[in-house]
């Protein structure tokens, strides 16, 4: 019997407690079927098809029954785009709110000192109001938006290269229109690339060409290795939420809607905050469910009843850890 211990989180400790590890998979050494039913890949999205054809393409060299993206993209966009896969499109509220980084190339119509536009650009840092453009999914109403980074890395001609740190639903093509409104000339979105969604940065992308490649060597060869370079478990798409780690003893009730008490808690985050998002492991760092707090991490550490989280989402299958799975080994014993 062993603990799982979680490499880079800081956790406190409410019980202590061990696993037996006689149910469930590590998730780095998931079968590469159940991978594929909870894992996303991390896709450096060309420039050409939609969000949703990507989505389409993915689910069908995989033979999957769904497959969905977090963060879309325009078809002439480039960059990261998390796709998840079967069961981890469940996972997508975890990643829909996460800020974003691109790169882009502002185009002008008119020339202009470079002072002026540096600080006129600078001056978009910080809260705004965007109008929707006409074709996107969401009301066109005036909203609040927040840009908390711009570094302007070149500027030649009347082409602007510059990197900016937005929250999520800000419109970098809208965001350049402004722009030009402001200097008082128009001005368009060149080009685009998202260099980072989220937790997720350009590092370890996949291109399409790779998945193909390594779907076809799996099929002809059953050899996984190559698929497993590009397939994550659905854990990755939860390390940016706050941790409760919860006995095994109630992974069941909580894998039947279950809220969790505080008395099934493990180990827990620092500085979980009420009404946040939190993601539920097991011992063996399974990602259980994706819950509302209920409580913040000093309430935890100080009560000893009450509940701590509502379910919001459940993951794991619930014959993973089935009601009366701990009676019958003690019987065996």
């Amino acid at each position: 019997m062993t603990n799982h211990t979680f490499s880079g989180d800081d956790l406190l400790t409410k019980h202590e407690q061990q696993t037996d590890h006689i149910l469930g998979h590590d998730p780095q050494n998931r079968p590469i079927k159940e991978l594929l039913e909870n894992g996303l890949i991390l896709l450096d999205k060309p420039k050409g098809p939609t969000c949703n054809e990507i989505d389409t393409i993915i689910k069908n060299m995989l033979n999957l029954n769904k497959a969905g993206h977090s963060g879309t993209l325009d078809p002439n966009v480039s960059g990261v785009l998390p796709i998840l896969l079967s069961n981890a499109t469940k996972i997508a509220p975890a990643l829909q709110k996460q800020d974003k980084e691109y790169v882009t190339i502002l185009e002008l119509h008119s020339d202009l000192d470079h002072k002026t536009i540096k600080d006129t650009i600078y001056s978009f840092i910080g809260d705004i109001e965007q109008m929707p453009p006409v074709k996107s999914a969401v009301k066109r109403q005036l909203r609040s938006r927040n840009i908390s980074n711009i570094e302007i890395l070149e500027i030649k001609d009347r082409h602007v290269l510059f990197t900016t740190n937005v929250e999520a639903g800000t419109y970098i093509r809208t965001l350049c229109k402004d722009i030009g409104k402001k200097l008082k000339t128009k001005a368009h979105m060149h080009s685009l690339r998202r260099t980072r969604s989220g937790p997720f940065t350009e590092q370890n992308l996949s291109t399409l060409h790779d998945i193909k490649d390594a779907i076809e060597l799996y099929k002809e060869k059953g050899d996984e290795s190559e698929l497993r370079k590009h397939i994550y478990p659905v854990e990755k798409g939860t390390q940016h939420l706050k941790k409760i780690i919860v006995k095994d003893s109630c992974i069941a009730s909580l894998l039947h809607g279950a809220p969790l008490h505080i008395q099934g808690i493990s180990k827990y985050s620092k500085k979980i905050k009420k009404k946040t998002l939190v993601a539920i492991l097991s011992q063996r760092g399974e990602l259980i469910a994706i819950s509302e707090s209920q409580l913040k991490t000093d309430d935890i550490r100080t009560r000893n009843k009450g509940i701590a989280v509502k379910t919001k989402r459940i993951i794991m299958s619930q014959d993973t850890y089935p009601i009366n799975w701990k009676t019958t080994e003690e019987e065996k014993q």
